[in-house]
């Protein structure tokens, strides 16, 4: 292991100084390969001057600085806490030495940058008079947290390990050589794996999580338990078991989706500009965090499940025709969203396959699965309304993507039909799904479902409405409508939840 042992003390011969020697001499028994840097006897300018950070001419020890971080595998930084945080020193060499390009670089958005210096790991070493529950509780660790997330983490540089002494102006000298010798032992755990095994999990688990995008699943799950309890609510029964087996099999087809869905659209991703939560896909592939590969082959282990546990639910109905077409129709057109042949959101298609798939789909199979006859009306019509709010998100969800998916020929329908007639669609289905919401308050069967729905469902939509009108009525639609979209999808909850809170 390469060790880059870095002392950020202004002062030749500090405490500091023996912290960071007996760190060496307890990386090097174990066989590490240490290079030490005393910033005190760097030649640097410590501020930058020059506007573009890169211009700046970088001194013969700047370089060499960099060309030692980029060759280490661990950093340690140790330096006494200033004013809860790091000395001017070492604030300026890391001003100089962390530029774009070297340790992170900056995209078309500044709100999103590639970190340069991920695979190495760091440790912190620091004093202070300050006592550790203050400056942690208290305080917040302002020092710490400046290095761990706003410099070290920006950069891809994790973990990064914590070590602190208090009080070091008022200590013995016999506190001050325990110091030491626990500083020595904490370099002699690099015979040790400095990433423990959950952080390991953790680090491989994070990019799926991205490219699931859990923050769309509550829907699916709010629409299917509104088809399982009303089966329950009509008194066909309920049955726990069925449901969190039935619910598996949505979230895997779900997976496997949202997994092909990047896949195929990596080409469009790569050029848009205006992602976000809500838009342009997980982008763990423009990001690299994961490969063609890997989602391919993670869509079809999502496949393999939700296939078992669909073989489960018709087990347990003894091969009910009714759920065996409807898992079969739902999973085909889920599927069919991005995949060839059928590729419906490059057909014009995809914002009704999403609305279709997110409410009759998904409530069908809660409502079936829990014994629930096809033929009954609960379902297709409480799936009516929320097919109507579902639609609008998802047209809106064009605009930000529009020319990157004009470039590939996505045909979604703000490509086909415009922003503003994308818009002005988006502004129908809304006041659609007022209407119809007014309108199933009266109906006896269901009526009760909506009777509180209503007063945040009529405001939301009003509010929808004039928001969209200001749109249509721009000269120039803008390409990110992040309020909107947020607004748009908080919009589908109403139709979701409101039904469910009644039934249960």
């Amino acid at each position: 292991m390469k060790v880059l042992v870095i002392l950020g003390h202004p002062r030749p011969g500090s405490f500091s100084e023996s912290l960071a020697e007996a760190y060496i001499s307890g990386a090097e028994s174990t066989g590490a390969e240490v290079t030490y840097l005393r910033l005190y006897d760097l030649t640097f300018h410590l501020h930058v001057t020059d506007k573009k950070m890169r211009a700046q001419l970088s001194e013969p020890d700047i370089e060499y600085a960099r060309q030692c971080i980029t060759e280490a595998d661990h950093l340690v930084f140790v330096y006494p806490t200033w004013w809860a945080t790091m000395p001017a020193l070492l604030k300026g060499f890391l001003d100089r030495v962390l530029l774009p390009g070297f340790a992170f670089e900056e995209k078309d958005r500044n709100t999103d940058w590639i970190q340069l210096l991920q695979g190495k790991t760091a440790q912190l070493i620091t004093t202070m008079d300050t006592p550790l529950f203050v400056y942690r509780i208290l305080y917040r660790a302002p020092g710490t947290n400046a290095m761990r997330q706003g410099t070290l983490g920006y950069c891809g540089i994790r973990p990064v390990r914590f070590l602190g002494f208090s009080p070091v102006s008022y200590t013995t000298l016999a506190r001050r050589k325990k110091w030491i010798e626990q500083t020595r032992k904490q370099g002699e755990k690099l015979d040790k794996e400095i990433i423990t095994p959950l952080e390991k999990s953790w680090y491989r688990l994070k990019p799926w999580l991205k490219a699931i995008r859990l923050q769309f699943y509550p829907m699916t799950w709010i629409a299917y338990a509104v088809g399982g309890y009303g089966a329950a609510h009509l008194g066909f029964g309920f049955n726990p078991w069925i449901f969190w087996i039935g619910y598996l099999f949505l979230f895997f087809l779900e997976v496997a989706v949202v997994f092909y869905n990047d896949y195929h659209d990596y080409e469009s991703d790569k050029i848009n500009k205006n992602y976000s939560p809500f838009t342009g896909g997980s982008r763990v592939l423009v990001d690299q965090d994961l490969s063609g590969k890997d989602l391919k082959t993670g869509s079809r282990r999502a496949l393999i499940l939700a296939g078992v546990f669909a073989f489960i639910i018709l087990l347990i109905h003894r091969i009910d025709w009714a759920i065996f077409s409807v898992m079969s129709i739902l999973s085909i057109i889920s599927l069919g969203y991005t995949n060839p042949p059928l590729r419906l959101s490059y057909r014009t298609l995809g914002e009704i396959d999403v609305g279709l798939t997110h409410s009759i789909g998904v409530m069908l199979c809660g409502f079936l699965f829990q014994g629930g006859p096809i033929g009954d009306i609960f379902p297709w019509m409480v799936s009516i309304p929320l097919f109507l709010a579902i639609v609008p998100a998802i047209i809106l969800a064009g605009i930000p993507d529009y020319r990157a998916d004009l470039v590939h020929r996505k045909k979604t329908i703000v490509v086909r039909f415009g922003k503003r007639t994308g818009l002005f669609i988006a502004l129908i289905f809304i006041l659609l799904s007022i209407l119809v919401t007014l309108f199933w308050c009266q109906l006896p069967e269901i009526g009760d479902l909506y009777h509180v729905a209503v007063f945040f469902i009529l405001p939301h939509g009003l509010l929808l409405t004039y928001m969209i009108l200001r749109l249509i009525l721009r000269p120039i639609i803008p390409a990110r409508i992040d309020l909107l979209m947020a607004l748009s999808l908080l919009y589908i909850f109403w139709f979701g939840l409101f039904p469910l809170l009644h039934i249960t």
